[in-house]
Formats: C-alpha cells, structure tokens, sequence
C-alpha cells in the first residue's frame, strides 16, 4: 500500500493511512486528556488500522502534547468501556507493531498507554512520568508492571512513589523511550518502523533487569520515607516489587488496587486540590493575554527574602538587577548570591553552564536609576511602612510608565503604601514565601487600584517562575498570613490554658502538617511576629485575651534557632522541651488566673482546625479571597498543610456538621471578648470540592 487515505475522525482520534502506517493522531485540545472518547477512537482506530492491512501503526497527539493524562473529571464515577487496560490490550492484540510518538508531556495514563505500545519514540524536550501517586492513587493501567520491565524495579519505584517527571533525554539511557526525533515526529515515527524490521515487543513478556536486594530495599525505603508511609506509596512498592511475577494476575491487582485507591477519600481531597490549584490562576474579567512582557527584573534589598527572590527570578532565566543601600550591602548580597548559584551547581542541581548563565544574569546598583531598564521591580526591604512608601516614590520616579512596581510585604497595607504615588494602578503585591526560591506559593496581591494588565502580569510571571499564583485583595497578612496568626494565636491560647508546646506541635504533625506552629516560630524567628505584635498595641483591644508568653521569649533574648533558644532549647542541636520556657508559661498562668486543664491531641486538632477554618470563612466574608477553594491552595502550598486532606476547607466540608459546630463553639468561648464568628457553614456549602475542571 502506497498511497495516503484518511477516514472521518473517530470522536477525539483522526485515522489515515500514510502508506502502509496507520496513523492515530488524539486531538483532545487544550491538553489531550484521555478521556472516554479518546480511548474509544484508539480502540476504533487500531480495529480501522487492522481493516486496511496495516504493517504499523503511529500513535501521537495533535497540539501541545502527547496525552496530559487520564481525564480526572471521570474519576468520580464508574469508568466507561472501553477503560485504559481495554486499550492497551487492544494495542498488544494488533498483529503490527505499534510506535507511541511522544511530545510535549505523555503523564499517566498517557504514559502508561505508551508503554504499552510496542515503541516509544519521543521529540527533545518531552516530559515523561506517572503523577499518579501525587494523586493519592497508584498506575492503574499497567505502569506498576511495565515500567519497572524496562527500566528495573528500583528506578522505576522511584519514579512513581516521587510521581518524577524526566525529560526524554534521561528516560533514553534508563531505556524508557527507543529513540529520539529530532525532525518532524510522524515522518520520524514512520522512518523508525521503516529502519529495520520492529517485530511486536510487550513490555508486560519482559522480566526487570537485574539488580541487587540491598538496592531494591533501599529504594524501598527512600521511597515510604518521602511519602511519609501513606496507603499508596505502600501499594505501590508492593506491585512494583511483584513485577518479576507472571503479568496476568499482578495486573488485576494492580487495576483492583487502583479502583479502591480512586474512590478513597484521600484520593478525593487531592483530586479536588488539583482542581482548585488550576482555578487559582484565574480571575474572572482578567484576560491573561493582556499581560505585560517582564524581560528584566530589579529587586530591591538585598537581605535572605531578597536574595531568595533573585533567585528564584535567576532560575527562570531572567536578568536581575539587584539594589542595595550602599557598595559593602550590595557585594555582601551580590556574594551571597553567587555562592549560592555555584553551591546549586557543587551539589549537580543545575549544570555549570546554567550557574555561569545565572551569575552572568546578575548585576547590582546602589542608585535607583540602575533600575531604569527593568518591566518590573519589587522592594524587599524592612518590614515598615515608611521605609517602604520611600522605596516605591524612588521606583515610581525613575522606572518607566509601564514598568510594574510590586512589594514582597507580608502584612502591610498596599493600599496605604501605594497612596502618595501618581499610578498606583502599576503596582501590586507579589507576597513570595521564604525561601523564594524554594517555597510553591505566590499570592499575587490586588490592591484597590491595581490595573487589571498588572494583574495578569503578575499572575503571568508566576507561572513562568514556576510558583502557584493565588490572588488575593489587601487585607492584614492576606490570605495565608492572616490565617496563621489566627491559628497560631488558637495554638498559644491552648498553652495558656493547659497544653505544652511540645504536645502542641506533636498533635499537629500527627495531624499531617509538615511543622507545628511553635517549631515553626523558632525556626522564622520569634521577633517577626513580636514586631507585627507591637505594632499592633496601640489598637488591640484591652478586654480581650492575650498571651503574653512570646512577648517574654522575646525579652529573655530567645528568638529561636538563631539564639539558639525559643520555645524549644538547641543547644543540642535539636528542639528540646526547656524548664526556662515552662517556667515563663507557669507564670503567665498564674497572672492571668488560670488553673491549667488537659487537652486531647485530638482536641487541639479540632481546635486549630476550627481557629482556621473560621478565619478562613472571614476572609472570604471579606472578599480577600476570591474563591474558597483559593484558601485550601494557600494552606497547602505554603503553610505545610498535608495535601492528603485536600486543605483546611475540604476537610470541614468532610466534618459533620454537629461536631464542626461544637468545635467553633469552644473556639468562640476560648478565644472570648472580640472573638468574631465567620460564615463557616455558608462557606463549605459554597465550596467547590467535586473533581471538575
């Protein structure tokens, strides 16, 4: 057969001949996800394919990439035939061979209908990898068995129990992917079928290679410890391990598994938290097409927070120019940036040509004219809203109209601090969490007279940074801040009436968070709220509670890690329970008249997560933020929030309403004078916690 014919499209997968190659070309726009209709038009396409006397068949996707993954939407409910095993073994019972042509990113089930292919040839730059773990589920099509067939049992654990992606260039030597094409992907994908003669190859007919028990054990355990031995993570080194075993019955188990991990509620949380981190960089009337172009950064100040942010700016491969107060300021911080830049490079996290790129990037001034060529400048400087009015008058003076003026503030009034400038429409709050360079979360900060171009840029730029933009209007500590001083506040209230730190901070990590909030504090720094609590004295209320335990911290000298004493002694390295703290929380007991009660871990659960919920369910009554949802992002992203939980809202949601109720009760009578009750059960029955797009 020589000649090209074509058929109609078969639903989302179009079906020609190219020659004697059958084509099945997805196009399910924007992502290719695998949805119903995409697995019945393979399924219909390689039956069109065996019709027409194919010798071969190639399967890519049309757009930006292969397939994106399973459609998540479907997630909820019983799975449509024909299901992704049913595909694959349609694709394993063709009598040709079948190549994947990968591009763009082939994730999940999209990889796991390329391995079972016969093939998988991929353009530079493809992503590959099974998130499904992230997902709170396992591979369930297949990935446990073929991937660890071709590449070995340790790597590919690995792979799947951190949900890794690897480009194609690192899945080439592992033995992933056959063959890179670096020319059109089809005309490759046809030359490769054409080259020799590909007779059919099953992944699943394959035994792992070889490799020795202490390496398996090893990866075994790296693997459980990082994901903190939840119920997926074990299933998943249990079938990857079973993958010398014959196919057949360790498939069904795996597919069995993956049916019982999908409809968990953990699986459910984290769905609902996929969904709701794609909502967040969206706000209604904002067109991100008319975002700003940000080609040069300046970055003012240039202390921890600030390097951070040159960093980060630096490793999305723009230019920053940093501005320090003085020549020794600036080579201290110009310094510190480069070493850090060469430490990244020492450890192999980024190769010597993209430290030198970096380095080369980074320039520095002491005069705010030097930032004249930058789009976009943020001031990171002293929290003090003085400080910072002059910061951003001096920006407004020398940068060009269009450039954006932003701030890295966590608590101050944007709308205070952009009054005194001629277009304050240019600026907006870029609220980075330490470090910049590390931490996920970016709330961009739309203050009352933000342009909404200026938005969309900001919410543009971080996407490029690779962080999770979440909006948020002006308010005390926006969204996440203002959550945790009401979470931690509840937290010192508890120690007040009875609770130790320790016990406080054990009851939280039991709950899932990555931290507990008196850990937290000395490792931040106790003085960072003890300066926001200052500030606010002239304002607080008199009748109503306050501990005045940090405040002592304080003037004892112990500001945390860096004193080497907070809440916790280390000088043993180590957090340690110290008697000069018990003594200052047994005093304040006594001022206050408070004979200390016995709290339950689960009991200060509750109550922090009342405290939280609560504040949250404000915050929205506010509008500062947008969407519910938007909170549960915030929590989790850079507050330590366990993901499995799906944040603080989808986990009241999943509450019973009763006991939720009690909860906010003995939160309102703790807290007591000035306490203020939210919306709480508005809220959750406004929250959008279903798996949609």
């Amino acid at each position: 057969m020589n000649t090209r014919t074509a058929t109609p499209s078969t639903g989302k997968v179009a079906f020609r001949m190219e020659g004697s190659i059958a084509v099945l070309e997805i196009d399910n726009p924007p992502v290719n996800a695998g949805s119903h209709a995409v697995r019945e038009g393979v399924v219909t396409g390689i039956a069109k394919a065996g019709e027409a006397g194919a010798e071969g068949a190639v399967l890519l996707g049309a757009g930006r990439s292969f397939i994106a993954g399973s459609d998540l939407r479907e997630f909820n409910k019983a799975l449509a035939w024909p299901e992704l095993p049913d595909v694959i073994a349609t694709i394993e019972a063709a009598p040709f061979p079948v190549v994947a042509a990968l591009h763009g990113v082939a994730l999940g089930g999209g990889l796991e209908l390329a391995l079972g292919c016969d093939y998988r040839i991929a353009a530079p730059g493809t992503m590959v990898g099974l998130p499904e773990v992230s997902l709170g589920m396992i591979p369930g099509a297949g990935g446990t068995q073929r991937l660890p067939r071709l590449i070995g049992r340790s790597k590919a654990m690995d792979l799947i129990c951190r949900a890794a992606r690897i480009p194609a260039s690192e899945a080439l030597p592992l033995g992933l992917v056959d063959a890179l094409c670096e020319g059109d992907l089809l005309e490759g994908a046809i030359a490769f079928l054409a080259a020799a003669p590909r007779p059919k190859r099953l992944s699943r007919a394959l035994m792992p290679p070889e490799e020795t028990d202490e390496a398996l054990e090893a990866a075994a355990a790296a693997a459980l410890k990082r994901g903190k031995g939840r119920p997926n993570v074990v299933e998943a080194i249990r079938l990857v391990r079973a993958s010398t075993q014959e196919a057949g019955p360790v498939l069904a188990d795996e597919r069995e598994t993956f049916q019982k991990l999908r409809k968990s509620p953990e699986a459910h949380a984290l769905r609902s938290l996929f969904f709701a981190e794609r909502r967040a960089g969206s706000v209604a009337g904002i067109d991100p097409k008319s975002a700003r172009a940000v080609r040069r950064v300046g970055v003012v100040g240039g202390g921890t927070m600030g390097q951070g942010i040159a960093r980060a700016f630096l490793a999305a491969g723009l230019p920053v120019v940093l501005m320090e107060r003085d020549g020794a300021a600036l080579e201290t911080a110009l310094a510190g940036l480069r070493a850090a830049i060469e430490g990244q490079a020492g450890k192999g996290r980024i190769t010597e040509a993209e430290a030198t790129a970096r380095s080369e990037a980074l320039s520095g001034t002491v005069e705010a004219d030097g930032l004249a060529g930058c789009d976009l400048v943020i001031e990171a400087v002293f929290e003090d809203m003085a400080v910072k009015k002059q910061v951003l008058a001096r920006l407004e003076a020398v940068l060009p109209p269009e450039a954006i003026i932003a701030t890295n503030t966590s608590y101050l009034d944007i709308d205070e601090m952009a009054s005194g400038l001629a277009n304050p429409e240019r600026v907006l709050g870029l609220h980075f969490f330490s470090p910049a360079d590390i931490m996920k979360l970016l709330e961009v900060v739309r203050a009352a007279k933000t342009a909404p171009e200026v938005l969309a840029t900001g919410l543009k730029l971080a996407r490029n940074l690779g962080k999770q933009p979440v909006v948020a209007r002006v308010a005390e500590g926006f969204i996440g801040n203002r959550i945790y001083a009401a979470y931690r506040r509840r937290a010192e209230l508890l120690v007040l009436d009875g609770a130790r730190p320790e016990q406080v901070d054990a009851a939280v990590t039991d709950f899932g968070f990555a931290m507990g909030p008196f850990a937290v504090a000395d490792m931040s720094g106790l003085d960072i709220a003890w300066a926001m609590r200052k500030r606010q004295a002239a304002t607080r209320d008199p009748a109503a509670r306050y501990v005045t335990i940090p405040d002592r911290l304080c003037e004892a000298g112990r500001l945390g890690r860096k004193t080497g004493a907070g809440w916790y002694d280390y000088a043993s390295g180590a957090a340690q329970p110290d008697p000069a703290v018990a003594a200052i929380i047994a005093e304040a007991r006594e001022r206050a008249g408070i004979t200390p009660r016995d709290f339950t871990a689960e009991e200060i659960q509750h109550q922090l997560m009342a405290a939280i919920v609560n504040e949250a369910a404000l915050l929205l009554e506010e509008g500062v933020a947008v969407r519910a949802s938007d909170v549960d992002v915030v929590l989790a992203n850079g507050y330590g929030f366990p993901r499995w939980r799906g944040g603080p809202l989808h986990w009241a949601a999943q509450q019973e309403a009763a006991a939720l109720e009690a909860d906010l009760n003995e939160l309102a009578r703790d807290v007591g004078h000035g306490h203020r009750a939210g919306p709480v059960a508005r809220v959750l029955a406004e929250l959008d916690t279903g798996n949609e797009s």
